[in-house]
C-alpha cells in the first residue's frame, strides 16, 4: 500500500476544530447574551468552551477503541446499540435542517439591510430570503467541488473582514456601555438569562462530528488529537470572546431591546452595531463578514445534510439524484425560512437543544459504557470518575432550561 507522504498537521487539525465551530452562530451571541450582559456573558462562553472540550475529549476516548475511520454513527451503534443510534441520526438531521433553516432567515436579513445601505433598495423578507438560497442551493446542487471552493474563498474574506471590523469596533468600546454603568441599567444584567442562553453557547462549540476525522487523520495518536481539540476551542473562544465585548461595548443596552423587537435577526443586529460606529469602513467591514459568516455556514451545513439525506434516502449522483436530494434537502427549510423570516435566534437555540444530545449527553452515555466494557487504552478524558456525571448534568440542564424558557426568554429582554 502506498502512503501519503504528507504528516498529519497539528495545526491543519486545529484549523478544522476552529473553523467547524466558528461560523453564523456566533452572530446570535450578543443578542441572546443582552439580558444577563458582559460579565455573566464571559462565565457561560467559559463554561460552555470547558464542557465542549471535555464531551469531545470523551468521544475521543471512546473513538480510540475503534480503528482509525470508523464514523460517530457506528461508534454510537455499537456502543449503545440501534435505538440510540436512531436517537443519534434524528437529533444529527434536526440541528442541520434547523441550521439551515436560521440560516436562510439570517441570510435574507443580511441581504435586505445591505441593499438598503448600498443602493437605497430594501427587498421584502420573501424576495430576500428565496435569493439567499436559491443562489447558494444552486451551489450545493451543482457539484462538492463548487462548494469547496467557494467556501474557500469566502473563509480568507470572512478572516479578513472579522480582523479589520474587530479591530474598529473593539477601538471604539465605551466601558460605560461594556460593563452598564450609567447607561440605563444597573447591576450588569440578570443571571436569570443565563438559562435561556446555554444551548445557544452551546451551539457555537458544536464540531465533534471533526472528531472521528482527526482520528482516521492522525490514527491513534491522541496526545496531538487532544492538541488540536483543545487549540482549536481555545481560538473559537477568543473570537467569541471578542465579538461579544465588540458588540456589547458599542451598542447599548436600550439599542439590543431594539434588535429583539424587530426580529432579533443578523441584520437587525448590524444596524443596531451601524447605528453607534463612527466609521463607515468598520461597519462596511462588519457586514461583509456577517454576510460570509451566514453564506459559509448555510454551505457547510447544507452540503452535510445533503450528503445525509442522499444516504439515507440512496439517491445515487446523477443529475436527476442531486435533483431529488436538493428538494427533499433545502426546500423545507427554505419555506420555512419564507414563511417564518425572523426565526434566527430562536432556531440557533433550537439546534442547540438537539446537538446538547448527540455532542453532550449521547458522548457522556458512550464514555460510561465504554469505560464499563473495555480496558484502559491509555487516554483518558479529563476529570476521571467525574466526567460523566459533569457531562450529564450540564447537557440535562441546558435541555430542560431551554425548553423552560425558549418561549418566555425574548419577552423579558424587551
Amino acid at each position: 500500500m502506498t502512503h501519503c507522504a504528507h504528516r498529519p498537521s497539528i495545526l491543519g487539525g486545529t484549523m478544522i476544530i476552529a473553523g467547524t465551530s466558528i461560523g453564523a452562530g456566533m452572530l446570535a451571541l450578543p443578542t441572546i447574551s443582552a439580558g444577563m450582559w458582559f460579565q455573566w456573558s464571559v462565565l457561560i462562553l467559559l463554561l460552555s468552551w470547558a464542557m465542549m472540550l471535555l464531551s469531545s475529549q470523551a468521544l475521543l476516548e471512546v473513538n480510540l477503541h475503534y480503528e482509525p475511520g470508523a464514523s460517530f454513527h457506528t461508534l454510537v451503534k455499537d456502543t449503545l446499540g440501534p435505538s440510540w443510534s436512531v436517537i443519534n441520526g434524528a437529533a444529527v438531521a434536526f440541528v442541520l435542517y434547523i441550521l439551515v433553516y436560521a440560516y436562510v432567515s439570517g441570510g435574507g436579513s443580511i441581504v435586505r439591510h445591505s441593499l438598503l445601505v448600498t443602493i437605497g433598495y430594501e427587498p421584502s423578507k420573501l424576495v430576500a430570503g428565496l435569493t439567499f438560497a436559491l443562489l447558494l442551493t444552486a451551489c450545493v446542487w451543482w457539484s462538492t467541488w463548487i462548494v469547496d471552493r467557494i467556501s474557500v474563498i469566502m473563509m480568507g474574506g470572512m478572516v479578513v473582514s472579522f480582523a479589520l471590523s474587530m479591530t474598529g469596533m473593539l477601538s471604539e468600546i465605551r466601558a460605560g456601555i461594556l460593563f452598564d454603568m450609567g447607561e440605563g441599567s444597573s447591576g450588569g444584567g440578570s443571571a436569570i438569562f443565563i438559562w435561556g442562553a446555554l444551548s445557544t453557547y452551546l451551539t457555537s462549540f458544536c464540531f465533534h462530528a471533526s472528531v472521528p476525522s482527526l482520528v482516521k487523520y492522525f490514527g491513534k495518536q491522541p496526545d496531538q488529537i487532544n492538541r488540536c481539540l483543545v487549540g482549536g476551542t481555545v481560538i473559537a473562544l477568543a473570537c467569541y470572546l471578542l465579538w461579544i465585548m465588540a458588540c456589547d461595548g458599542t451598542i447599548p443596552r436600550a439599542g439590543f431591546r431594539d434588535v429583539i423587537a424587530a426580529g432579533g435577526n443578523v441584520g437587525d443586529l448590524v444596524k443596531a452595531a451601524g447605528a453607534n460606529l463612527n466609521s463607515g469602513l468598520i461597519l462596511r467591514m462588519l457586514e461583509a463578514f456577517s454576510s460570509l459568516a451566514v453564506a459559509t455556514s448555510f454551505l457547510g451545513a447544507g452540503l452535510g445534510l445533503f450528503d445525509y439525506m442522499a444516504d439515507l434516502c440512496k439517491f445515487d449522483d446523477s443529475r436527476a439524484g442531486r435533483t431529488k436530494t436538493t428538494l427533499i434537502t433545502f426546500l423545507p427549510p427554505t419555506l420555512g425560512g419564507l414563511l417564518w423570516p425572523d426565526g434566527f435566534l430562536l432556531a440557533i437555540g433550537w439546534a442547540g437543544l438537539a446537538a446538547t444530545i448527540w455532542s453532550v449527553i449521547i458522548p457522556a452515555v458512550m464514555l460510561r459504557a465504554c469505560r464499563a466494557r473495555r480496558p484502559e487504552n491509555g487516554f483518558r478524558a479529563r476529570g476521571g470518575k467525574a466526567a460523566v456525571p459533569a457531562l450529564l448534568l450540564f447537557g440535562i440542564v441546558t435541555a430542560i432550561c431551554h425548553t423552560l424558557f425558549v418561549f418566555d426568554i425574548l419577552p423579558m429582554y424587551k
